[in-house]
């Protein structure tokens, strides 16, 4: 049925590029016109297309003009003539849509024509790629195009100072990996002079890879944290303990979930190694969590498959890419659980001053667009999180590779060797071959099968990721052997050498089935790009993780019933839509899992947007003062409401409202108790509130107006910045605990919801009265300075660590000696002897 509708009304992806391919037409047909322009006229054409848009024409308008300036000018500059396939690319792209283009379709020359279009507008675009040597590559090899063509490039690479990186956000059109981008609007939103802001509003963004990007980096959050020191006793006590214990008898693993969980015996034997008659009293909690990431550490983590251990170091490896993330920890205690597994000094736990996940940043931009090889099954995901549809564009010649059907063995060894075999039998004829490992150990160990057989390759994984380029660039030349840990080296074209098209081109040999057909699909597409002979096979087998969680028994049975030995491998398409149906399983629960996280996200995300626009506010303001008194009201009608709570006026606590008074916001002669004797709650609150307006006013005369000012946004920033760190950590607290609330037939969800709000209302109110406290009491110095609340912060998230150069903080000096019969300086409205003095 649905294949009849498809083959009557023809389906939505034919549809939009029947409705391109008119835009296509209108482009090709300047191309007469623009050719005859002389240099100088078409780097004229800029200037022109940008009085037209501030005059009201819409970009839209401008599209096909504009593209057949782009395409001339790629054919002058860089003697490359866009294709028509690539100039549907680019309209989707314009569109805010992903483009999916095969590999060596031209992605990068494709995305330069809405790059150039969208920078008319002279609020920037930023280009976005995974790694920094192709944001390094393409902003030099297309920059030569657009500067020929009037507009400006810049580069924001990692290490660039504040002024560097403003004047590359400047630029036109900017070029820079995901985290660059992210970390720079957490660092801009940490500052302490608005001078100090490095990026404009985010207006247009192409991210190039955008399935990397939005999808398998979506759960990593990006993260400013600063240190939060704990003992390293704790973990190297709970790995001891662990090492003891024995699977079934002490503990259980699940290997879907990676669960650990200990059994009774285990509760036992952990009261006992740690002398202690309940493992689950209150005052246990700690231990228990760092016995369970012990266990997960021994149990769920593996060296060399989830990381590496590298220069006394415990470094990550991406499960999607297989890169290092050098600089990125697990969170939780994870982390420090590993260096104690692996005898390593046990850093310092951070405590997180900044965060937020790739998905929130870029649903920020304006105008989100993004290209890939494959996007096409994570359609649904695209479209629900970002608003963007994915448009599978035709390539530019047909695609003539031979996917073969999977091979599929009893034994883990029995399919390396026949991998190996195969491998040897095409390099003897000069075949270049590709070979895919889903983990750095996979690539090891055919690597030292290859060795033995005296076949030389080349190994591209997590640990000499910095030879990535020039290893893939030579992939493609007679006779070579390529390793690669999951496309490793995405972005950088396999060309192949003299020859190689009569050989049957690239071979790409797959080693194991990845959980996700995306990434499988990107390793296939390595091969026969622009309409180039080439393979590609999977060899599995039953022991293979994937097969091993989706009921290989049955397979393994029969293979057995039919007396099948190691070397006779199974070849069915049977068996592999089998495969892709668990994939497509796996992939629909990490779709889940992902828009979990961005529900929870979404809470922080609202919190953030308020606290950040507050920031942005006192930084752009010149006098705070009425922010201020906002703050000040608000304070007062609370403090009152406190003190007048009871229906009898005669039971209100004036004693205590006048030691509040006078310990946060007045000087002792300032208000007696006689002047609120009598009055209603809301008189009371305006004569206060005039008070501390006399009192201000006496504070400003005694300062310049300059350093009035400067000491508004001093105890502003302060105050706000101190507060909202603590409310984050308090949040990712609160997120690690709220799971248990499903106990109670309670949504965590809703739970966390209404709980985060709670706390960020305390958190208002926190800041509010500290503001007002802190103006109306603080002593003001000459010499005020701002300050940067975090220390020592490092940006860490995939792969990168950057650390801030940061001022040493001053002492403060409590000059003030509370007495016991005065009210306490916390707040309360009691003496301090009875508060914080007993």
């Amino acid at each position: 049925m649905r294949a009849l509708l498809k083959k009557v009304f023809g389906d939505a992806n034919s549809r939009q590029l029947k409705g391109m391919q008119k835009t296509v037409d209108q482009v090709e047909a300047f191309e007469p016109e623009i050719e005859k322009l002389s240099e100088e006229d078409l780097r004229n054409k800029t200037m022109e297309f940008k009085q037209r848009y501030e005059k009201g024409e819409s970009l839209d308008d401008m599209l096909p003009e504009a593209y057949a300036v782009v395409r001339e000018g790629a054919k002058r500059a860089l003697g490359m003539r866009p294709f028509p396939v690539q100039i549907q690319g680019a309209i989707a792209l314009h569109e805010g849509d992903i483009a999916e283009m095969k590999t060596g379709e031209g992605k990068t020359l494709a995305s330069t024509m809405p790059a150039y279009l969208n920078a008319i507008t002279g609020k920037g675009v930023h280009v976005i790629t995974v790694n920094d040597y192709l944001a390094e590559r393409d902003a030099r090899e297309m920059g030569v195009l657009f500067n020929y063509l009037g507009l400006t490039v810049g580069l924001n690479a990692n290490g660039l100072s504040k002024e560097e990186k403003k004047e590359a956000y400047l630029a036109d059109i900017t070029y820079g990996t995901n985290n660059e981008f992210g970390f720079d609007y957490l660092r801009d939103n940490m500052v302490l002079y608005k001078e100090q802001m490095v990026q404009r509003p985010l207006h247009y963004a192409i991210i190039d890879e955008v399935d990397s990007a939005l999808i398998d980096e979506a759960r990593t959050p990006l993260i400013i944290s600063g240190s939060a020191r704990k003992s390293a006793n704790m973990y190297q006590q709970a790995d001891q303990f662990v090492r003891v214990l024995k699977l079934e008898e002490d503990y259980t693993y699940d290997e879907k979930t990676k669960g650990v969980q200990l059994t009774e015996e285990g509760i036992n034997k952990a009261e006992k190694f740690f002398n202690i008659e309940n493992l689950f009293d209150l005052s246990n909690v700690s231990l228990i969590h760092h016995i369970n990431q012990a266990l997960k550490a021994h149990v769920a983590m593996m060296k060399d498959t989830d990381y590496v251990v590298q220069e006394e170091e415990v470094v990550i490896v991406d499960q999607f890419t297989g890169r290092l993330m050098k600089g990125r920890r697990y969170s939780d205690g994870l982390h420090q659980a590993i260096e104690a597994k692996e005898g390593l000094q046990i850093q310092n736990e951070s405590m997180t001053l900044a965060t937020i996940t790739f998905q929130n940043y870029f649903r920020m931009y304006e105008k989100l667009s993004g290209m890939t090889g494959t996007a096409k099954t994570e359609e649904e995901e695209f479209r629900n999180i970002y608003n963007m549809n994915v448009i599978v564009i035709p390539t530019n010649k047909p695609i003539v590779r031979d996917d073969k059907s999977d091979m599929i063995y009893k034994s883990v060894d029995a399919k390396f060797r026949a991998v190996v075999e195969e491998i040897k039998e095409r390099h003897e004829k000069g075949q270049p071959v590709l070979v895919g490992t889903v983990a750095v150990e996979t690539s090891e160990l055919i690597s030292r099968y290859l060795t033995k057989a005296k076949v030389p390759h080349n190994v591209l994984n997590a640990k000499n990721h910095y030879r990535e380029a020039e290893i893939i660039e030579n992939a493609g030349q007679p006779g070579a052997v390529t390793i690669a840990t999951n496309m490793a080296g995405r972005g950088t074209d396999i060309k192949l050498g003299d020859g190689v098209r009569d050989l049957g081109g690239l071979a790409v040999i797959g080693t194991e089935r990845h959980e996700s057909r995306r990434i499988d699909n990107q390793l296939r597409g390595r091969s026969g790009r622009q309409g180039d002979p080439g393979m590609s096979q999977f060899y599995l087998s039953m022991e293979d993780e994937l097969m091993k969680r989706f009921g290989s028994d049955n397979m393994r049975t029969m293979m057995d019933r039919l007396g099948m030995d190691d070397t006779q491998p199974i070849e069915s398409k049977m068996v592999s839509r089998a495969v892709e149906s668990a994939q497509k399983r796996v992939e629909g629960n990490n779709f889940d899992s992902r828009k979990t996280i961005l529900s929870y996200d979404d809470v922080l995300r609202q919190q953030r947007e308020v606290i950040y626009k507050q920031r942005q506010d006192v930084l752009q303001s010149e006098n705070l003062r009425e922010i201020i008194e906002t703050m000040m009201k608000a304070t007062i009608e609370r403090t009152v409401a406190t003190y007048t709570a009871d229906e009898l006026d005669e039971n209100w606590n004036l004693d205590g409202l006048m030691d509040y008074l006078k310990a946060n916001l007045l000087e002792e002669d300032d208000l007696g108790k006689e002047d609120l004797a009598g009055k209603e709650p809301e008189e009371m609150t305006e004569l206060i509130f005039t008070k501390v307006k006399a009192r201000y006013d006496e504070k400003e005369e005694e300062l310049s107006d300059e350093q009035m000012r400067e000491f508004e946004k001093v105890i502003l920033l302060r105050t706000v910045d101190t507060k909202w760190m603590d409310h984050i950590d308090r949040m990712d607290q609160l997120r690690q605990g709220i799971h248990l609330r499903a106990y109670g037939q309670n949504d965590p969800l809703r739970e966390y919801q209404m709980e985060g709000f709670s706390m960020f209302e305390q958190m208002v109110i926190s800041i509010e009265e500290d503001v007002a406290k802190y103006v109306m009491k603080a002593q003001i110095r000459e010499n005020l300075q701002r300050q940067e609340v975090a220390k020592g912060a490092t940006a860490v998230s995939g792969g990168e660590e950057q650390s801030q150069k940061e001022k040493k903080k001053k002492p403060v000096v409590n000059n003030n000696t509370v007495k016991r019969n005065d009210p306490c300086p916390c707040g309360s409205g009691k003496k301090y002897k009875h508060c914080h003095g007993q």
